[in-house]
């Protein structure tokens, strides 16, 4: 019997893929490691699929006929959080980079391995829905984190931040006035030993400009350079952004 990967069966996980054969291989190695999948075409009917039964996470293809991944993904975003892993072709770091700037939790260049992308998923569910995370508040420089809701804010007002973004504002927040290497970070926030540490720099952006006031003159999140971020609650001189 093949090993359950999931962590988190019985998990609703829609894909979205033009190719059939792309599409059939995932959904099944997805669906024999214990979620329920749904699976779409093109950008139109994910959308419709997941208005009628909201998904839990996406695999979702970057390049997709008429509306493409980054619109679906705008679109998702705006109707509810949900976590994305987006599907890029090899070697197009920009497109990469511009589906973690839209709000994907995290990619897999084509081709790849399709265990590999189960992994991937279990891994984006797990920090999704984390079964043992501390659930104290935590408040520092106008800053409230909710684990066990999974709700942040900011001066009172509600934030909407991504899976990832809302791990690492939680992990930030836990260590005030420590530094952490990207490296660090990757393993700490995402669970990976290894991965482009570009996913981190982008995050970080996409942080800044939910929680500062200024994001090109970072408060709170500073750059230590040759090291890589620190929180400082404090009203600490300003950085400028990497």
């Amino acid at each position: 019997m093949e090993q359950q990967l999931s962590g988190a069966p019985g998990a609703r996980v829609l894909v979205v893929d033009d190719d059939p054969t792309v599409a059939e291989v995932v959904s099944g190695y997805l669906d024999r490691a214990g979620y329920v999948v749904d699976r779409a075409a093109d950008g139109p009917d994910a959308l419709a699929r997941a208005a009628a039964h909201w998904p839990d996470l996406v695999v979702l293809d970057l390049m997709l006929p008429g509306m493409d991944g980054l619109e679906v993904c705008r679109r998702m975003r705006g109707r509810g959080p949900v976590p994305v892993i987006m599907l890029t072709a090899r070697g197009d770091e920009d497109d990469r980079i511009i589906g973690l700037e839209v709000g994907a939790d995290d990619y897999v260049t084509k081709p790849f391995s399709p265990r590999e992308l189960v992994l991937r998923v279990g891994s984006v569910l797990r920090r999704a829905r984390p079964a043992a995370q501390p659930s104290d508040t935590l408040s520092s420089a106008g800053l409230t984190v909710e684990p066990a809701a999974r709700r942040a804010l900011k001066d009172g007002t509600e934030l909407s931040l991504t899976t990832r973004e809302f791990d690492l504002l939680a992990f930030f927040l836990r260590h005030p006035g420590r530094a952490f290497g990207r490296e660090e970070l990757m393993r700490e926030v995402w669970g990976w030993d290894f991965g482009d540490l570009s996913t981190v720099t982008v995050h970080v952006r996409r942080l800044r400009g939910k929680v500062e006031d200024d994001p090109a003159r970072p408060r709170f999140i500073q750059t230590v350079w040759g090291v890589g971020y620190r929180f400082d609650p404090a009203d600490a001189p300003e950085s400028a952004e990497d």
